[in-house]
C-alpha cells in the first residue's frame, strides 16, 4: 500500500496523485515522473513508532537533500518481524497519517517486506538516507541507488531520542 500526499513543484509533478492511496506501481511511476522532470527523489525508511523530535528533525533534514521525499514505512507485520510482538505502538495506517501531516514528508509508502529493498529496487531514489548508527556495508539498498550514480548519506541522529527509550520510560511511571 502506497499513501502519497503533496510534492515539491517539479514540473507537472504536483497536483496529480495528492491526497490519495496508490499502489507500489502508482508509487514506481510517480518516481519516474519526478525523475523525467528533473526532480530529485529522496528515500528514507523505518518504524516511526510514536513519533518523536528526533524523527521529525530527521525527515527535516533528510528533506533538504532533494525535491521531494518519500518514506518508506514498515508494515505492522514488518514491525513485528524486526522489533518483537510488542511493536509496534502506533498502527501502520496512523503512523502513515501521522507522517504525512509532516511538511517535510511528500510521500510514504507502506511495504510488508522485512527490509526496504523491493521499494528501493522499484522507486529507484536520487538520494538514499539512513541515519548514522547504521554501518555503510548494512544499508540495504545501498547497492541499487550508487548503481544508478545516487548517493547513500548517514544522517547523524538527535541524541536523547528513542522510542525504545520512550516506551521502557512510559513502562515505568505506570
Amino acid at each position: 500500500m502506497v499513501v502519497l500526499r503533496r510534492y515539491s513543484d517539479v514540473g507537472s509533478v504536483k497536483t496529480s496523485m495528492v491526497a490519495r492511496l496508490h499502489t507500489i506501481d502508482e508509487s514506481a511511476r510517480l518516481s519516474a515522473d519526478i525523475h523525467a522532470h528533473g526532480g530529485t527523489l529522496v528515500f528514507t525508511n523505518g518504524v516511526f513508532d510514536l513519533l518523536h523530535p528526533g524523527h521529525v528533525r530527521y525527515l527535516q533534514d533528510a528533506r533538504q537533500l532533494g525535491d521531494v521525499l518519500m518514506v518508506g514505512l514498515n508494515s505492522d507485520r514488518s514491525v513485528r518481524a524486526n522489533k518483537g510482538q510488542d511493536r509496534p505502538i502506533t498502527p501502520e495506517a496512523e503512523r502513515a497519517e501521522i507522517l504525512l501531516a509532516l511538511e517535510c514528508v511528500d510521500a510514504a509508502v507502506i511495504f510488508d517486506e522485512d527490509t526496504p529493498d523491493a521499494i528501493i529496487q522499484r522507486v529507484q531514489p536520487d538520494v538514499l538516507v539512513k541515519g548514522a548508527d547504521w554501518g555503510p556495508d548494512n544499508i540495504v539498498g545501498r547497492d541499487t541507488v550508487e548503481a544508478r550514480g545516487g548517493r547513500v548519506v548517514r544522517m547523524e541522529l538527535s541524541r536523547g531520542y528513542s522510542t525504545t527509550d520512550l516506551i521502557s520510560k512510559a513502562k515505568s511511571v505506570s
